[in-house]
């Protein structure tokens, strides 16, 4: 199990799922062979499976421990959830919880849980199954997630054309944690536990934020899914097909590329494959990645 410290703050991948996802060339609504195959010299095999044309994904939490605060930064996928036709995610039975604990910290110890967006694999650990009740996994935690961002899926789960499976997540991973008053909204620029602040980073959802962490100097910015593979950091304008505004998740990526390129900021996404977090270098035209995250962090 990995660490990383950013100043002052430990940070601890936890694992949920690891390995091949959706293929590429369904992935990506922008999606063209040619610019992805220029690509495919450092992304094959570690990001990309070229015998089955799948990218290979991640699915975890970012674990931090601050000097006041215990913080979980999105929550996966969860156990025990009906996710009819989406069964990467359909009624699991992983050891996440395991590997927390392995990790140092139980359930009942994580202060905050910070929702980046309400999608299926992102708020599935939110809650857990007890006597057949969907109940708050962290029960001491306080669930901060874009109050846009619950309008817009609580809306949803309403309708009776949403898929069944997004109703789903709302209704035992998202719901429970608002009629158990554990859910904090926030609006807009947001700080918190003295080095987090929360910033809008709309397109692939509604009101999906980033968490901002400024420690001693030192930064890193957790992106949600403001990208889901490397590849989307040279080919920026590329978008998942699962962001909803394909013009606005495309500027906010470009601004958090951008600021991760002025600040020193380490990128930590929610999706990337080993070694999951990486520098961001400026290339004139396009980004590209430092992975060498050992001779870069005295930066």
């Amino acid at each position: 199990m990995q660490d990383r410290h950013i100043g002052d703050v430990r940070v601890t991948r936890i694992e949920e799922q690891m390995g091949p996802g959706f293929p590429a060339k369904d992935f990506f609504p922008e999606f063209d062979p040619q610019a992805f195959q220029a690509e495919q010299h450092w992304l094959a095999p570690s990001y990309y499976q070229p015998e089955s044309g799948r990218l290979m994904t991640s699915i975890h939490s970012w674990l931090l421990r601050t000097a006041k605060h215990t913080i979980l930064v999105d929550a996966c996928s969860g156990n025990h959830k009906p996710r009819p036709g989406m069964p990467r995610f359909d009624m699991l039975d992983t050891k996440y919880l395991d590997r927390l604990r392995e990790a140092g910290v139980q359930p009942e110890e994580i202060d905050y849980v910070m929702c980046t967006h309400l999608h299926v694999d992102h708020v599935g650990w939110n809650t857990r199954l007890e006597n057949g009740k969907w109940v708050p996994t962290f029960p001491n935690a306080k669930y901060v997630m874009s109050r846009t961002d619950h309008e817009h899926w609580a809306a949803l789960a309403k309708k009776p054309d949403t898929e069944t499976y997004q109703v789903n997540t709302y209704n035992d991973s998202v719901l429970p944690i608002v009629e158990a008053k554990k859910a904090e909204f926030v609006s807009g620029t947001h700080g918190m536990c003295d080095c987090l602040t929360l910033k809008p980073a709309p397109g692939h959802t509604p009101g999906q934020i980033r968490v901002d962490l400024d420690s001693r100097g030192k930064r890193a910015i957790f992106a949600g899914d403001a990208l889901h593979n490397p590849v989307q950091v040279p080919l920026w304008k590329w978008n998942s097909r699962f962001c909803e505004d394909l013009d606005l998740a495309r500027k906010s990526r470009h601004t958090l590329l951008a600021d991760c390129v002025e600040q020193g900021a380490l990128l930590m996404p929610a999706h990337f494959a080993p070694p999951h977090a990486a520098y961001v270098k400026d290339k004139g035209d396009r980004f590209e990645l430092d992975w060498d995250w050992d001779n870069a962090r005295g930066r």
